[in-house]
């Protein structure tokens, strides 16, 4: 994927007073690349974020920074092998100037790898694998959404603050769980508590019977956990099917009971999750949200559809900070870093390393909602760990 930057060569033609920016120029429209899932596993959340973001388009005329927007809709189908020659053709046949991309953490990383080696702007508008906006950081790439290790370290924070003073987690073994748990584990550790087990199994298995076989003989007041989708209706429906319920509280990460409430059903009822978005927030722009996407597709919006609109929020400050040239990088990300984006999920700011400081709500699943019942951590911003800033 290494070969010299358009953006480069379109630099040094201006130095030399050869080239005048035909794209500013001749009114032609910026181009935003949307790499996301529409099919597969994980098709509605790319449906919702693609939906909200071109519902903030809409919101802004069909333009940011006073620039008409083409968007172009690549479906990644979630496959990582299939990511470099996806990226290599929205910025080579499709010419996009903006990427944004996209739900699958093995994915994502060939759109941080494009931008941080051909000066493409890239919003992240879920992929929360923590060495974006760390190891892998970058003046251009920014994120929308969260880190796996927030919700987790909030979930844990809550523990702590209550008097919990041992709990085990679990999960997959692979990397959403790993970092996840040191969410947990660095939330229990900030109110003296302690994580004595992490229980895994290989991903997507969803044989969860050794592990709930294991937990009342760990000597914990609670568990954590962090599944999503069907393996997450399966470990709640699991986890009171043996018994363990009443026994010991089962708790998460947000993505636990998010968007599966209905298939958990009467399992997860009382189930308490940390996550920067819930249910019945009580603010101006959730409800104005909330009704302009159910108009918009008949469907309620979810935290994939704050994510998607969130990361038009955020390109839309960008490009006022430029007049929509999206090749004026530094301007651009000076921008996006100035700006307080109002969310549906309480308004934030972007850390030095470009991922949201938000408010981890606490929800609890009552009658089908993920309904906020307070704050699990205000103001959290991912530790940014390895991150060294390009000047």
């Amino acid at each position: 994927m290494s070969h010299v930057s358009r953006r480069k060569i379109l630099g040094g033609a201006l130095a030399a007073g050869a080239l005048a920016r035909p794209a500013i120029a001749q009114g032609a429209p910026l181009k935003i690349g949307l790499m996301l899932p529409f099919s597969g596993t994980f098709a509605a959340l790319g449906e919702n974020i693609a939906a909200a973001f071109e519902l903030c388009l809409a919101e802004n005329g069909g333009k940011f920074g006073g620039r008409a927007v083409t968007v172009v809709r690549l479906d990644d189908e979630s496959d990582p092998a299939k990511a470099p020659a996806n990226v290599n053709r929205l910025l080579g046949r499709d010419n996009v100037d903006v990427l944004v991309g996209t739900v699958h953490s093995g994915v994502v990383m060939a759109l941080v790898q494009a931008a941080r080696e051909k000066e493409v702007p890239l919003i992240i508008p879920n992929a929360g694998n923590v060495a974006a906006t760390r190891d892998l950081c970058s003046p251009l790439v920014f994120r929308s959404s969260f880190s796996n290790w927030q919700p987790a370290y909030g979930m844990g924070k809550v523990l702590a603050a209550r008097g919990v003073k041992k709990a085990a987690w679990v999960t997959w073994d692979y990397a959403a769980g790993k970092e996840s748990a040191d969410g947990f584990r660095d939330g229990l550790k900030s109110g003296g508590a302690e994580m004595i087990q992490v229980l895994t199994l290989p991903f997507p298995e969803t044989n969860f019977q050794p592990i709930l076989a294991q937990l009342p003989g760990l000597g914990v007041e609670a568990v954590g956990s962090f599944f999503a989708g069907g393996g997450a209706v399966q470990f709640v429906k699991d986890y009171a099917a043996a018994g363990l319920r009443d026994k010991i509280p089962l708790c998460g990460s947000g993505f636990l009971t998010e968007g599966v409430l209905k298939p958990q059903g009467a399992a997860a009822e009382g189930i308490q999750t940390a996550l920067h978005y819930g249910d019945g927030l009580d603010n101006a722009k959730n409800k104005w949200f909330r009704e302009a996407f159910h108009k918009a597709t008949n469907r309620a919006a979810d935290v994939y559809a704050v994510h998607g609109y969130d990361a038009g929020q955020m390109l839309a400050a960008g490009l006022a900070a430029t007049k929509g040239d999206a090749a004026a990088t530094k301007a651009l990300a000076a921008g996006i870093l100035a700006t307080k984006i109002d969310s549906p999920r309480g308004a934030f700011t972007l850390s030095a390393s470009h991922n949201p400081i938000q408010t981890i709500w606490l929800r609890e699943a009552r009658n089908g909602e993920n309904k906020v019942i307070g704050t699990a951590a205000e103001a959290l911003a991912d530790p940014g760990t390895g991150c060294k800033m390009a000047a």
